[in-house]
């Protein structure tokens, strides 16, 4: 990869069999770091990682609805 516009176009021209495609740009945005609030939200998420690069490749499943 030699840069963000490259690594964009990679991921816009993602699509699959069935004819899904994916719309991507850049965020130039700048965001605050360190956020406590951020560890907290992320724990109550329900992330189960795929065996192939489970650090990339994961389900984020629903809440029930007593989690609401």
């Amino acid at each position: 990869m030699r840069d963000y516009e490259t690594i964009v176009r990679l991921i816009a021209s993602t699509s699959t069999a069935k004819g899904l495609t994916i719309t991507c740009r850049l965020d130039h945005r700048k965001y605050p770091t360190g956020s406590q609030n951020q560890r907290q939200e992320m724990t109550a998420i329900h992330i189960t990682p795929s065996s192939f690069h489970g650090e990339w490749n994961y389900t984020i499943h629903p809440r029930g609805l007593n989690e609401l």
